[in-house]
C-alpha cells in the first residue's frame, strides 16, 4: 500500500459505492437509486483511497441538533493481520490508524457543524473502535430496530 489520500465530500459515485459495499460482501439490498438517495440525504462522507482504489468510506448525519457516526467500513485487505470475521468492512483491526482518521474527520464535520451530541451503534468488534474514539456506552440504553415491511401491520392494528 501506498500512502492513503482522505477526502471529506458531500457525493460520491453511487455505482462506486456500490461496487465498494459488493466487494466487502455487506449485506445491502440498496440499488442505485437508494445509495443516491442516501447520499443526498447524508451531512458527510469521508473517502479513503490507495492510488485512487476506494479502500475505506465513512457517512455522516445531522437533524441539525444531534450528529451520527452511521458508518465506517474498511476494506478488510487494508485493516492488518488481526482482522478476524474480513467481512462487511466491519472495524476489526485498523493498525494503520485509517478508520479511525476516517471517523476523526466525520466526527469533526459534525462538531463543526454545531451538533449538540454524536451518536453511533456499534456491532460487535466495532465497540472496541468506538470506545477508543471516545464514545462511551449509555446504561440503560437499548438499541432497537424496526423492519419496515411489519409497519403495515403496525398501522393496521392502530385502526
Amino acid at each position: 500500500m501506498s500512502e492513503i489520500t482522505y477526502e471529506v465530500v458531500d457525493h460520491i459515485d453511487a455505482q462506486e459505492l456500490l461496487d465498494f459495499y459488493s466487494e466487502q460482501h455487506h449485506s445491502t439490498r440498496a440499488d442505485g437509486q437508494k445509495i443516491a438517495r442516501m447520499l443526498q440525504k447524508s451531512h458527510c462522507f469521508v473517502t479513503a483511497r490507495d492510488d485512487g482504489r476506494l479502500i475505506g468510506v465513512g457517512r455522516g448525519l445531522t437533524d441539525g441538533v444531534i450528529g451520527y457516526l452511521v458508518e465506517c467500513k474498511l476494506d478488510p485487505v487494508a485493516q492488518g493481520p488481526a482482522a478476524i470475521t474480513r467481512q462487511d468492512g466491519r472495524i476489526e483491526h485498523d493498525d494503520r490508524g485509517i478508520a479511525r482518521e476516517i471517523a476523526r474527520r466525520i466526527l469533526q464535520s459534525l462538531a463543526e457543524y454545531g451538533v449538540e451530541r454524536i451518536d453511533v451503534t456499534a456491532y460487535g468488534t466495532e465497540v472496541d473502535f468506538c470506545e477508543e474514539l471516545g464514545f462511551r456506552r449509555v446504561p440503560g440504553l437499548v438499541s432497537m430496530q424496526l423492519n419496515p415491511s411489519r409497519v403495515a401491520s403496525i398501522t393496521a392494528r392502530a385502526t
